[in-house]
């Protein structure tokens, strides 16, 4: 499948701080890719370098085949952009705002269509200023994808609200994809991420650090693997010491923990457990996930 979206060598200053250095990805058409990072770490620069709403002091940027900075006109119609930050004037009425941006392309979708498939139809005569923060940001979704783009454009599309309002959004993002179109998003939300994304790119500091399915990460930087259980019985080190691919095994009062790593670990835990007809009282596994990898890539925690 054909690029839809490349950077090459993306640099982006702000005077002495360096916001995007030297970063390239490609997205492919018709997937959902998704640009990790904390707060401060470059995501929201390098998509607004994306839709042309900054300008590179270096590199390449292509949507499309085309320069989004220079062909901007060209590309509009094909792309759909929700900033992180917008606001519209306080009083226009949900229906009037989609009634606008309807008049502002050539084609478009049903507007009263799309404000039931995003659960603002109670709210079309609700004014703007009078919206949840939820309801605001479905509505700039709505406004993202009134031209039926080609690309969508979603930059930190859920902070702050609150499960059930993510949740919506996030199934109108799968919608989209599974209409056949292609998502670029920035998040800061792991679960987000992994629930969303068919491949991930990490940028930390300005930089590009890792890339790839969540799957691909979690074996490549996270593989460990943790069984925990309890038993009233006693279950020796020993006992376990043929098991494969294991590195470490913990007990305290009666509740066990062995790490390991491969596909075969939990499974030869069991055999072990069963070969040795331990009593089991309870029994969990613990399988790293993107979050995992995303602290162990950056050292910390989400910056504020």
């Amino acid at each position: 499948m054909p690029a839809v979206v490349t950077v090459s060598n993306l640099r982006k200053t702000y005077g002495p701080l360096v916001a995007v250095d030297d970063v390239s990805f490609a997205v492919e058409e018709g997937e959902i890719f998704g640009l990790l990072g904390p707060n401060g770490a470059g995501k929201t620069t390098t998509m607004e370098c994306v839709e042309g709403v900054r300008k590179p002091d270096a590199g390449t940027v292509r949507v499309m085949g085309q320069d989004p900075g220079a062909r901007a006109t060209d590309l509009q119609d094909r792309i759909g952009v929700q900033l992180q930050e917008a606001q519209l004037q306080k009083r226009i009425k949900v229906w009037e705002a989609v009634d606008l941006w309807t008049t502002l392309f050539p084609t478009t979708l049903d507007g009263e269509a799309l404000l039931g498939e995003l659960g603002l139809a109670e709210r079309r005569n609700a004014r703007f200023m009078n919206l949840s923060g939820g309801q605001k940001q479905r509505l700039f979704i709505a406004l993202a994808l009134i031209n039926d783009p080609e690309v969508v454009f979603l930059d930190e599309l859920t902070t702050g609200l609150d499960p059930q309002a993510r949740r919506k959004i996030w199934e109108m993002v799968l919608g989209i994809r599974q209409r056949g179109k292609t998502v670029f998003l920035t998040t800061h939300l792991m679960e987000e991420a992994e629930r969303l994304c068919d491949r991930v790119a990490v940028i930390e500091h300005g930089r590009l650090i890792e890339m790839g399915t969540a799957e691909e990460l979690v074996a490549r930087h996270c593989p460990e693997r943790t069984v925990h259980f309890s038993s009233d019985g006693v279950a020796t080190a020993e006992a376990f010491s043929n098991v494969v691919g294991l590195s470490a095994f913990d007990s305290e009062n009666g509740h066990y923990r062995l790490v390991g790593v491969g596909a075969d670990f939990i499974s030869s835990v069991i055999h072990c457990i069963a070969e040795h007809r331990i009593r089991v009282n309870d029994f969990r596994t613990e399988t790293p996930t993107l979050e995992d990898v995303f602290l162990r890539l950056t050292g910390h925690s989400i910056r504020d």
